[in-house]
Formats: structure tokens, sequence, C-alpha cells
């Protein structure tokens, strides 16, 4: 199934292996802000175990009183996790049928790359709009939310390697 796919791409001070372990289990409600139309995340719930495990799920409440489910579908450590979105709610549960999430961590000589790829599955004859939601809105949502998150996943690491 065809869809449509942004992605945001930093460097973070870490081995693969501590990316990956440190990214999973942040809590999305600090990292996710509200961004024009695009609504916070608030609060996690229902989630059934360490976030890192395939088969693992989570809803997450938005700020427009909205909510999505996580569930997780690839855990490659420490090179590759994703998970599928589903149950959008509001306007996002008018267009999509579901997303889904992808990060990858891959080995540089600076660290670790960070690469997060998000894909919008539109509902029939809503694609042309989630594509211009992607293009106009996500993809820049992603290359703001994402430097935040590598910010944290560096100092994570930096306070590993210090005990």
């Amino acid at each position: 199934m065809a869809g449509t796919s942004a992605t945001a791409v930093a460097m973070a001070a870490a081995t693969p292996k501590e990316a990956y372990e440190i990214s999973g289990p942040l809590d999305p409600t600090k990292f996710y802000p509200k961004s024009g139309p695009l609504p916070a995340v608030v609060e996690v719930r229902n989630q059934t175990g360490p976030w890192d495990t395939v088969g693992q799920t989570r809803m997450l409440r938005l700020s427009d009183g909205g909510h999505v489910i996580e569930t997780i579908t690839d855990t490659e450590s420490p090179t590759y996790f994703a998970y599928e979105l589903s149950d959008f709610q509001k306007l996002f549960g008018a267009l999509v049928k579901g997303a889904r999430a992808e990060w990858r961590f891959a080995r540089e000589a600076e660290g670790t790359s960070i690469r997060w790829t998000y894909t919008f599955f539109g509902k029939p004859g809503r694609g042309w709009i989630v594509t211009l939601i992607v293009r106009l809105l996500w993809a820049p949502y992603m290359r703001k939310v994402l430097p935040p998150i590598v910010d944290e996943v560096s100092r994570q690491a930096a306070a590993r390697a210090k005990a």
C-alpha cells in the first residue's frame, strides 16, 4: 500500500546501541509539542510493557482531545525500530487509514545517524490532502521534533559514559 512519507535525520553523540536503547523509552509528552494545527502528545495510556518489544501497544492522548494507538511491529537492536499507528481521531481520522514510523540507527564517524521516517496511508480519495499535510506541516514538524530527541539521547549517552 503506497503512502506519503517524510524523513528527518540528525546526528547523536552516542553509539547505535545507546541511541537505540535511549530513544525508544523516551516520554513522548516531552518531545511532541503542539505546532500549528498539529496537536501535542499530552499523555501516554495503556502501555502494555517496555517500549521495546514487538506487539507492545500504547495510546497517545492528544491536545485536541483525540488519540492514536501505537503498536511496535519491528525491533532489530541496535539498528532498526518500527511501529504502526492506528485509530486516528479528529482531522487525521477523517483522512488516514493509518501510519508507520521507522527509526534507523547507523554508525557514522561523528556518532550515530538517527533517521526517522513517517509514512501516512490516506483513505480512498484523500491521498492528495494527506500529501499536502505531510509536505507542508508534518515534514517541518519532524525536523523540529527530532533535534531535542537527539540532544536527549546524546545527554543520556554522555551520562552513561561518566557512570
